[in-house]
């Protein structure tokens, strides 16, 4: 497995912005950087340091990004294991928030930050593996796809509903999920399409795999990654039978599932997950159920800003 940790650097450290109550939050640059050579090697001061320190710990590092909004980041990391990438992506996100306050700024992987800007996300990029080879590649099958990596993401799609809370953990987890904006919105997959709940990448390759566009980038990966796991096994347990690909801009098709829409929604479907209880336990489940419960019970407690700026004279 392997995640794409995607997050914002700020012009100013936490403790500026705490002081300021969390306003008026300034990107580290002006424009989108997705790409852009320019921007981010004005942000080397924190990006370098934050690549060599943690290729030097041992976490194999491949590279930076910006990423497509102003002050955005990616980090990408070797594929390993899915308990040696739970622990490189825990390890890199610490060492980007420690790195970026040494040098007066904050890394946030807060996954929306402001309704007018896109979302931070973190892909889990999956294959399984046997005898040193990707169990998922069939050179003489259509798309490369083996009929295990077939029955593997029929079971990512059939229980993506179920796992959303471990992928998007917070109230703010699913205000990410908004139309053009590279997030996705349904669980069908295609190929190499970025507004899919699920990607086929490396489509006719020994390096074929299926790309998770659900997590935000405050999943926590432990459970997540363990979710998706049980989640593709019961696919191939089940044989469930893979749907064709979804085209075109996915945003607009009728077909397909839905992204649960609310943390109050995903809480519903993960209560009620018998592969997920058969899987991890009833009380792991009831545990992450509670933890999801007492976020929605402290939000509902909170009055926002755009209450009062919505009734306060027109209530």
């Amino acid at each position: 497995m392997a995640t794409e940790l995607e997050f914002f650097l700020f012009a100013r450290s936490f403790k500026q912005i705490a002081a300021s109550g969390f306003r008026d939050l300034e990107p580290i640059s002006n424009y989108n950087e997705d790409y852009n050579i320019l921007q981010t090697t004005r942000e080397e001061h924190v990006m370098r340091p934050l690549r060599n320190h943690l290729y030097a710990a041992g976490i194999p590092v491949e590279n930076s990004k910006g990423e497509a909004e102003a002050g955005q980041e990616e980090l990408n990391i070797r594929y390993a294991p899915a308990m040696d990438t739970a622990d490189h992506h825990t390890i890199a996100k610490h060492a980007a928030k420690e790195i970026a306050d040494q040098h007066g700024h904050a890394a946030s992987f807060l996954p929306k930050w402001n309704q007018d800007r896109v979302g931070s996300s973190s892909h889990v990029h999956q294959s399984l593996w046997k005898d040193g080879a990707n169990a998922f590649y069939d050179p003489d099958a259509e798309f490369g796809m083996s009929d295990l990596m077939r029955n593997y993401m029929a079971g990512l799609i059939r229980y993506a509903p179920d796992m959303t809370v471990f992928m998007a953990p917070y109230i703010n987890s699913y205000k990410r999920f908004s139309k053009a904006t590279f997030a996705p919105t349904k669980t069908v997959w295609s190929v190499d399409n970025r507004t899919a709940g699920f990607r086929l990448c490396g489509e006719g390759s020994k390096a074929i795999r299926v790309e998770c566009r659900i997590p935000g980038s405050d999943m926590n990966p432990y459970v997540a990654m363990a979710a998706m796991l049980a989640a593709g096994l019961a696919g191939i347990e089940e044989r469930l039978e893979l749907q064709r690909p979804t085209t075109g801009d996915i945003y607009q098709a009728a077909q397909g599932g839905e992204i649960p829409k609310t943390l109050r929604d995903a809480v519903d479907t993960l209560r009620h997950s018998k592969m997920l209880r058969a899987a991890m336990g009833d009380d792991v489940i009831d545990h992450y159920t509670r933890a999801a419960l007492w976020e929605i019970e402290e939000f509902d407690r909170v009055v926002t800003d755009y209450e009062i700026a919505r009734g306060f004279e027109r209530a």
